[in-house]
């Protein structure tokens, strides 16, 4: 486990490397929210990371969050809880619930039980767009050519909260690209907010206008191995 000095040094620096990187592009740091990505590790990493100021997080499951985040989250209304994983139609119920901003709307029938659940639950949660930047077919995603349709039925038809719009890049491929093409795709929507850059490439996604960046192992250390979520 990560020491309290260990978590608060890298957070440190991870937010001294975007804040570097904002500027080089004439951005303030505060143009950029980091998200520690506290999937796999414990709530005493999380403990430790609140107490050196940080406060959002994100997490990839429902189940592990739900076992996680309820007491952090009374114990810290201002914390910040970000679904960053793929999300299962069948626990949207908990997803609103739990968490405060979605980054992987990817497809209809999951924006219409999101919108179900966030209307009855009153519960209007902001949304991020999922984008295939490239194409992979094994990957989660709305494509590039179908988005202006799929934003049309989230913003329009459905009334959710699309405040921007997320890519994981192929590991085999160079990121800068994906995520020039993803500020362009949002550009031509109208949308202000790129979720976009991990530990090894924050610095590049920042420099191409990210405002949300998700960063785990820069700050948590390696990730420990979990079981999949039924």
């Amino acid at each position: 486990m990560a020491h309290l000095h260990d978590i608060s040094s890298a957070l440190s620096a991870v937010r001294a490397d975007l804040a570097k990187a904002a500027r080089a592009v004439g951005r303030a740091s505060s143009d950029v929210t980091l998200i520690a990505v506290s999937k796999t590790h414990g709530r005493d990493a999380v403990s430790q990371a609140l107490m050196a100021g940080q406060r959002h997080f994100g997490e990839n499951r429902v189940q592990e969050a739900q076992a996680k985040f309820p007491a952090l989250k009374a114990a810290h209304p201002d914390l910040v809880l970000h679904l960053i994983g793929p999300l299962q139609t069948n626990k949207a119920k908990e997803a609103v619930e739990l968490f405060d901003v979605l980054h992987t709307l990817d497809r209809p029938k999951l924006a219409e039980k999101l919108a179900d659940e966030m209307t009855r639950q009153n519960r209007h949660l902001p949304c991020f767009i999922q984008v295939n930047t490239g194409r992979e077919p094994q990957k989660a995603g709305v494509m590039p050519e179908a988005l202006s349709d799929f934003v049309a039925l989230c913003r329009d038809q459905l009334k959710l909260s699309i405040v921007g719009l997320m890519c994981i890049p192929p590991v085999d491929e160079q990121p800068a690209p994906h995520f020039a093409f993803l500020r362009e795709l949002a550009k031509r929507q109208g949308l202000g907010a790129l979720s976009m850059g991990m530990s090894g490439d924050a610095v590049d996604a920042v420099r191409l206008g990210a405002t949300h960046v998700r960063v785990g192992s820069a700050i948590f250390g390696a990730r420990k191995a979990v079981t999949a979520e039924s």
